[in-house]
């Protein structure tokens, strides 16, 4: 399905085979880089907000995308899918950011799908009134807003993209949704503007992006190559993630495959992961060593999500990752410079035996993926020594052909392996 040391003609999914922070959005930067020869027509957001951070340096430019796509610095525009939350505000602060590094009139880049839900301050409140009820036993939120979000949209008529340009509706919306959570958030330090201050900002938000109905993605397509950028690691999928410390967010590229095939289409799926495994805040890590030292520029403590933590390479669990996207159709494997990287885990141990893989149960079975929690808290991986070029072991560890990889941050660091192969 590659050929000639490209990726085909087909469509393509970015998703982190982890816990996140493994290099999404530099892959989608180099995908998009003109030079690279890709002719990516536009980066599609399937799922997540505010809370991804997607880091991408390029040319002397450093940009941690979190709603735009990662191929703005190339000029490739971005649609937000019916999927993502589309917090307005930070959307602003972002595009601000962006023209300071020379990208002219950000927004004009950016198409909305008027369905998306609208994160707002409100549930930003909420969402870290909550966490601070829970103390040590918090589950590792980034204290965006995210949770909240998709909590209120199940129960309740949500406020939506479309309802910037709809004043009064908007205004009801907000006062059920500040009226809902002031139990919760009133005895809290947390605040929010108030809603006229807030209708009034949505109403300029409206006026200065393009919304868009269900034929974008089609209109999309049309003009050429699309790359679905995912957000966070399918090891964080609120359903196939680690219970109950994932996100409130499909991250396996099943939707990202439902739109394509609204549209008739399909994609390969770009499965990430680096040379080390990263989790950022509460939850299992069977390889974590607090030994390794590897330094971090673009990622450090948080106050909710708690601190970066490093660990080995683990096939275990990123063999699972794999199982949850339904397979993939290549590798991206980076930070092949990341210095004392020299282990990798490939089985566990346990009290009744050996672990080398973990069930993927049925879709939506929280319970199965709570016992598959309560399991990674207890075992020890057998680490093996990597191999001097690790490039190998990841292909038959997991199955998949790497296709890309990186030896640096910079976007000049990426190695196109395909035309490497070629030549």
């Amino acid at each position: 399905m590659f050929a000639k040391g490209k990726l085909g003609n087909r469509h393509l999914i970015v998703v982190d085979l982890g816990f996140g922070d493994a290099g999404k959005g530099a892959t989608v930067d180099w995908l998009c880089a003109p030079e690279n020869g890709y002719d990516v027509r536009a980066v599609v957001r399937f799922n997540g907000g505010v809370q991804a951070a997607h880091n991408v340096v390029a040319a002397g430019r450093h940009h941690t995308f979190a709603q735009f796509g990662s191929g703005t610095l190339s000029g490739v525009p971005t649609l937000l899918s019916r999927h993502m939350l589309v917090e307005p505000i930070a959307l602003a602060g972002e595009a601000r950011r962006l023209a300071a590094l020379g990208i002219p009139d950000p927004l004009a880049l950016l198409w909305i799908d008027g369905r998306a839900l609208l994160t707002t301050p409100i549930h930003r409140a909420a969402n870290r009134a909550r966490e601070d009820t829970r103390g040590a036993s918090r589950h590792g939120s980034c204290g965006l807003g995210i949770g909240e979000t998709a909590r209120y949209a199940l129960e309740f008529d949500a406020p939506r993209v479309v309802d910037c340009r709809r004043p009064a509706v908007l205004r009801a919306k907000l006062r059920r949704l500040a009226e809902h959570y002031g139990p919760l958030v009133a005895p809290s330090a947390h605040r929010y503007d108030s809603i006229d201050d807030l209708v009034a900002m949505y109403r300029e938000f409206a006026s200065a992006v393009r919304i868009v109905g269900p034929e974008a993605l089609a209109v999309a397509a049309r003009r050429g190559r699309l790359v679905f950028e995912g957000a966070q690691g399918v090891l964080l999928d609120e359903w196939r993630g680690l219970h109950p410390h994932t996100t409130w967010s499909t991250v396996e590229p099943r939707r990202a495959r439902a739109m394509l095939a609204e549209i008739g289409s399909d994609a390969a799926v770009l499965g990430v992961t680096r040379t080390y495994l990263t989790r950022h805040g509460a939850g299992p890590f069977p390889t974590e060593d607090k030994t390794l030292s590897i330094r971090e520029p673009h990622n450090t403590f948080g106050r909710y999500q708690g601190e970066f933590r490093l660990g080995h390479a683990d096939s275990v669990l990123l063999r699972y990752g794999v199982a949850a996207c339904g397979g993939i159709d290549g590798l991206v494997v980076n930070h092949l410079d990341a210095p004392g990287i020299r282990y990798a885990a490939t089985e566990y141990r346990t009290e009744s035996g050996t672990v080398r893989s973990l069930e993927l149960g049925p879709w939506q079975d929280l319970a199965h993926q709570r016992r598959m929690t309560d399991l990674l808290e207890t075992v020890d991986p057998v680490l093996t020594e990597l191999p001097a070029d690790p490039i190998g072991w990841f292909e038959r560890e997991l199955d998949a052909p790497v296709v890309l990889a990186a030896a640096g941050p910079d976007r000049a660091d990426r190695i196109n392996l395909l035309a490497a192969r070629a030549a």
